[in-house]
């Protein structure tokens, strides 16, 4: 924050003493924001570094819990597959008294037969496994966008308000001292100055800028006689950018199994996040004439 005070006074010891307090009471006013705005950028920290937590163990949930279910069903498929085999093999004993050559051929069917069921159904659950980690991730993503800019935008609006408020403040303690310390001969100029700004970034890219500007000018002029005039003019500008980097995932499964019959599989799932930008600008201009005071004495 920057605090520029500037005050030019000439006349009796009141005037004076009323120039002073104004400048005291100004830069109190601009510590008290200061404090509201790392109270609020500490808030802020502290919000985004729980989502970002509780994100990370709900995607390790997530994998831990697939990684056993595909366990779970290669377990099931290689024992279903060992029962069959067996069963395969009593009925080709049995065959093998009958005829020599069926058995030959009854092997080889069943060892194809069940090596392409084996082959499709690996597969198919790999495939699935695949498919169920991008829809994961590009979740995860989605909400951890969507939450970031919610807090940057509330934030930047309580900032907003804070500021308008300590402004109005400024500007109604201004007009206290102005009319308790009236007086022939004077001359006030002030100028404040408030700025602040807080960014986010991440290991891929920067997420959040916010400026926040006010400004005031607060001046009494004395034209033949005592003709004191405030004018105030308050400009606040507040900028939010919120760029989500480019996200790919690629996942390519490649099955070859080679017996006697050739079985290739190839499953591609490719999933694009494309640049999300949000620009919010809200400027409000305002030129209050506060106080027109004539005294004829």
């Amino acid at each position: 924050m920057i605090v520029v005070v500037k005050a030019l006074c000439s006349g009796s010891s009141r005037s004076s003493r009323s120039s002073s307090s104004v400048a005291v009471v100004i830069v109190v006013v601009a510590g008290v924001v200061e404090v509201i705005e790392v109270v609020i950028v500490v808030v802020v920290v502290v919000v985004v570094v729980v989502v970002v937590v509780v994100v990370v163990v709900v995607v390790v949930v997530v994998v831990v819990v697939v990684v056993v279910v595909v366990v779970v069903v290669v377990v099931v498929v290689v024992v279903v597959v060992v029962i069959v085999v067996v069963v395969v093999v009593e009925v080709i004993v049995v065959v093998v008294v009958v005829v020599v050559v069926v058995e030959v051929v009854v092997v080889v069917v069943v060892v194809v037969v069940v090596v392409v069921v084996v082959a499709v159904v690996v597969v198919a659950v790999v495939a699935v496994v695949a498919v169920v980690v991008v829809v994961v991730i590009v979740v995860v993503v989605v909400v951890v966008v969507v939450v970031v800019v919610v807090v940057v935008v509330v934030v930047v609006v309580v900032v907003g308000v804070v500021v308008v408020v300590v402004v109005v403040v400024v500007v109604v303690v201004v007009v206290v001292v102005v009319y308790s310390s009236r007086s022939s001969s004077r001359s006030i100029s002030s100028i404040i100055i408030i700025s602040s700004s807080s960014s986010c970034s991440s290991s891929s890219s920067k997420v959040v800028v916010v400026v926040v500007v006010v400004e005031v000018v607060v001046e009494t002029v004395e034209v033949e006689g005592v003709v004191v005039v405030v004018v105030v003019v308050v400009e606040v500008v507040v900028v939010v950018e919120v760029v989500v980097v480019v996200v790919v995932v690629e996942v390519v499964v490649e099955v070859v199994v080679v017996v006697v019959v050739v079985v290739v599989v190839v499953v591609e799932v490719v999933v694009v996040v494309v640049v999300v930008e949000v620009v919010v600008v809200v400027e409000v201009v305002a030129v209050v004439v506060v106080v027109v005071v004539v005294e004829i004495e």
